[in-house]
């Protein structure tokens, strides 16, 4: 990839980034390298952001991303300062992928082999072997492109895609038309062609909605691999943190940014003491720190900062509609009413006795026909009769996320944002959710689990201050993709920044990273 655009009319700028998400972290880092003096804000007693981990009772849980994916943006990513992941983390492929339960009876494996996913492929379809390579070859292609002049290229405004060169590269690329329309063109096989979609659950889109580009998600799956970082995603939070450490970053815990003040050169951002029960799922022991001990984390006590300059990794919509004045915002509040929504989820984070043999570390449960629960998504929104979830048993990986004999395992249920969340909901749910997960995997857990927590659209909202209570944000749909994504710069008020999921390039742990260096370019180029 290429190497980052100058930075250096940044050097000795006072910078405050609000927020601790991946995105935060990354641009934290970034400016701190140009010489900045970066001070990062996290509201919550951790950093991370939606990342965040829950330890209790000797289990230790990845509360939000459990994918590795896209090794080489992680590579990418610290090359930039000269480092290497190794040097912060180890990881292990994991082998299989991920396993997938379909509800008719049906399992199958998807494994580091391409050649034994072919003929798996094979199997369910005659001829499918040979569109899988065919597939891949494509998914590649968009990928290799895609990254590297769109991804990682500022392409904020529509006339950027009417150059010549863009033109010239995007030749051939499946810009239009949606997933469902492009992967039917290769296989029949629905299973086959739920297989090649399920990452769109990654991308908070549906088949029906998400453009055919992101294809360029198979490359991913298959042939760049599936990984687990020892110790969780929380390690790789602790190692870009203790990065930023090196690099020179101040980080600062509880402390909830309440306004943003001022413009460049006169900003004042206003902090308050944060109240530890807020936005907790109820009982629930979130993790003290989350972060290396060779950083320099101190909490906050309700201080304010006057930088020259302002990046918000908050949500979007919540920095736009509540830390800034009407006359400040650049979108009202009927615009963030009116966007789509990456889904929500009901996640169940338990402590189960035994092993839970039949689960991969990663275990999709998935319905023959999927239309219906992405229709209770996105179309007449309800808590799916007949759900599509995926089962996270990382303890089949790493022995220190659970004490012997037990096992650390939770599970995730795509729901619709702004869904109506009450316990007595939740309650009926788990019990739906078990006895979908008895039924479907031969995994009967209702009497064998010791510690258990939830989480919900309510405590996505009053946790990470998620607009609708997503867990995402925007999702990728045709209209909210590239140059239609709220910007990296403000367009009201001089010295404020926008990174993270809502920017481009979107949805995703190596997007959010992806995000702070285009965050930071933008900066460098205003300055």
């Amino acid at each position: 990839m290429r190497e980052p655009r100058d930075r250096s009319s940044l050097s000795g700028e006072d910078v405050v980034v609000i927020g601790g998400g991946f995105g935060g972290l990354s641009t934290a880092c970034y400016l701190a390298d140009a010489g900045a003096d970066v001070t990062l804000l996290e509201k919550n007693e951790q950093l991370g952001g939606r990342a965040s981990v829950l330890e209790t009772d000797g289990f230790r849980f990845d509360m939000g991303p459990s994918w590795y994916l896209m090794p080489d943006v992680f590579e990418t990513f610290f090359g930039h300062f000269d480092r290497k992941p190794s040097e912060y983390y180890s990881l292990s492929r994991l082998d299989p992928h991920y396993r997938i339960f379909f509800k008719d009876g049906d399992q199958v494996d998807m494994v580091p082999d391409l050649e034994a996913n072919r003929e798996t492929f094979e199997s369910y379809e005659a001829g499918a072997g040979d569109a899988f390579d065919d597939y891949l070859r494509k998914s590649e292609r968009n990928y290799e492109i895609g990254m590297e002049h769109f991804v990682y290229e500022h392409r904020d405004d529509l006339a950027d895609f009417v150059d010549p060169d863009v033109l010239r590269y995007s030749w051939g690329l499946s810009l239009l038309g949606t997933m469902q329309d492009h992967v039917e063109s290769y296989f029949d096989e629905p299973k086959l062609q739920q297989i090649m979609q399920y990452t769109l659950v990654f991308l908070g889109g549906s088949p029906h909605n998400t453009p055919a580009l992101y294809n360029l998600m198979s490359h991913v799956d298959f042939n760049l691999g599936v990984y687990y970082p020892d110790g969780g995603l929380g390690a790789v939070v602790d190692g870009i943190v203790e990065l930023g450490s090196e690099l020179g970053v101040e980080y600062v815990t509880n402390a909830p940014v309440t306004a943003i003040k001022g413009q460049r050169g006169g900003f004042k951002v206003e902090t308050t003491t944060a109240d530890p029960g807020d936005g907790f799922a109820e009982g629930a022991a979130v993790a003290d720190g989350g972060a290396s001990a060779d950083a320099t984390i101190t909490t906050g006590s309700g201080e304010s900062y006057f930088p020259d300059l302002v990046v918000s990794d908050a949500d979007y919509a919540h920095t736009e509609q509540e830390l800034l004045a009407p006359r400040k915002r650049q979108y009202d509040a009927d615009y963030w009413e009116s966007r789509t929504y990456a889904p929500s989820a009901y996640l169940l984070y338990m402590g189960v006795e035994g092993d839970v043999e039949e689960l991969a570390h990663h275990t999709l449960v998935l319905p023959t026909d999927w239309d219906e629960h992405f229709e209770q998504i996105f179309e007449e929104p309800a808590w799916p009769d007949d759900p599509a979830y995926y089962l996270c048993v990382p303890s089949k990986t790493d022995d220190t996320v659970a004490p012997e004999g037990h096992s650390n395992l939770f599970v995730l249920v795509p729901i619709a944002a702004g869904l109506e969340d009450t316990p007595e909901l939740r309650s009926r749910y788990r019990q739906q959710v078990l006895d979908d997960i008895a039924e479907n995997t031969g995994v009967d857990l209702r009497d064998r689990i010791v510690l258990e927590e939830e989480f919900c659209v309510d405590d996505f909202a009053g946790r990470y201050n998620s607009m609708k209570g997503s867990a995402l944000g925007l999702a990728h749909t045709l209209r909210q993709t590239a140059p239609f994504r709220p910007g990296h710069e403000s367009s009201k008020v001089d010295g404020l920044y926008f990174t993270g999921s809502t920017t481009t390039p979107g949805i995703g742990v190596p997007m959010c990273l992806i995000s702070g260096l285009l965050t930071a370019e933008t900066m460098g180029e205003s300055a």
